[in-house]
């Protein structure tokens, strides 16, 4: 009962945590038909500021860490992202209404990581004092770039089987693919960010500036997320229902999935419980930045108002509200903190 008691309050005091307040704030104005925009520029500066941060702090804590650490939690998001995409291809593919290319990119999404929903995560569990791993925000490439690539995989596959020649223009080519991931916008910055803190000295830049600016500029992008979540979601109600069932369902079973990795990397490596925690949840998040550019150019006759929809305006807001405290007070449970 005093478990239980614990979830309401750690969930109401996230409904009213900046992230979710301002996501909600922009689906708010998108649903009253508000004329405001951020610009493009801020919107695009912001994203930059945020995962810049989130390098430089990864490089930094590799630099002075144990390089062998992060192995095996690499390996298991490298898993976890393959997984993700691979089961939803024999579950969520078949499901009646649902067209094959349209599934594939919501999986692709789904297996691979929200950069807000990364951050919201640790945002909660400092705002806890629950410890992870300073270097964590890097598995974020190691998760990411395997469920993008499967999802193009499979969808090409299904392409080339259903004849459908128009649609690509030559047989898979993994490097090709793999490339256009690592020159994606969110990669990139990410990338240059963990080789600048790995084998620069960037401490007082990255305390003066990007530290303390960090929570400003994010709460920009979630105002900015929340009103492009509520187009696509408006958009969604047009397709079959099981993309909200999967949205809820698939999100918490992921995030499942992650906490039992992350579990696994605690006993044998000594993984952090906090990183057990952050590898629930960004198993349960879905792209949001990444992953609908990719899929544009790689899965063209996928819908993005479906994929999109499913992935920010559902999934995105569900780990923000629901699944982050979940995961928390389930690591509190398991871990008796």
């Amino acid at each position: 009962m005093g478990e239980l008691v614990e979830f309401f309050n750690r969930f109401m005091a996230q409904l009213q945590a900046p992230a979710l307040a301002f996501l909600l704030a922009g689906m708010l104005l998108s649903a009253v038909n508000s004329k405001f925009r951020v610009p493009e520029a801020i919107y695009l500066f912001c994203v930059f500021m945020l995962l810049m941060k989130i390098g430089l702090k990864s490089g930094m804590a590799i630099r002075e860490g144990n390089i062998t650490e992060i192995l095996l939690p690499a390996l298991f998001c490298i898993i976890l992202g393959v997984s993700i995409v691979l089961l939803g291809s024999i579950t969520l593919t078949r499901l009646p209404g649902v067209k094959k290319e349209d599934a594939l990119a919501t999986v692709g999404l789904f297996g691979s990581v929200s950069s807000a929903t990364l951050i919201v995560g640790m945002l909660a569990l400092e705002r806890e004092s629950i410890f992870f791993e300073d270097w964590f925000p890097a598995l974020y490439l190691f998760m990411d770039i395997p469920a993008l690539l499967t999802a193009i995989i499979l969808a090409n596959l299904y392409y080339n089987k259903n004849k459908q020649k128009s649609v690509v223009h030559a047989p898979v080519k993994i490097r090709l693919i793999i490339q256009d991931c690592l020159r994606g916008q969110v990669l990139t910055v990410l990338i240059i960010g963990v080789i600048l803190g790995l084998f620069t000295r960037p401490e007082k830049i990255y305390e003066q500036f990007f530290s303390y600016l960090f929570e400003g500029f994010f709460v920009v992008l979630m105002l900015t997320s929340g009103m492009q979540a509520y187009t696509r979601l408006k958009e969604l109600k047009k397709a079959a229902h099981w993309y909200v069932v999967y949205a809820f369902a698939g999100s918490l079973m992921h995030g499942l999935m992650g906490f039992g990795l992350g579990w696994m990397a605690h006993l044998l490596v000594g993984f952090s419980p906090g990183g057990v925690i952050m590898m629930a949840v960004i198993a349960a998040s879905s792209s949001d930045i990444s992953g609908p550019p990719m899929f544009r150019n790689r899965i063209p006759t996928a819908n993005p108002a479906i994929y999109q929809g499913t992935s920010t305006g559902l999934g995105t807001v569900l780990v923000i509200a629901i699944y982050i405290p979940f995961f928390i007070a389930l690591g509190k449970v398991v871990f008796d903190f």
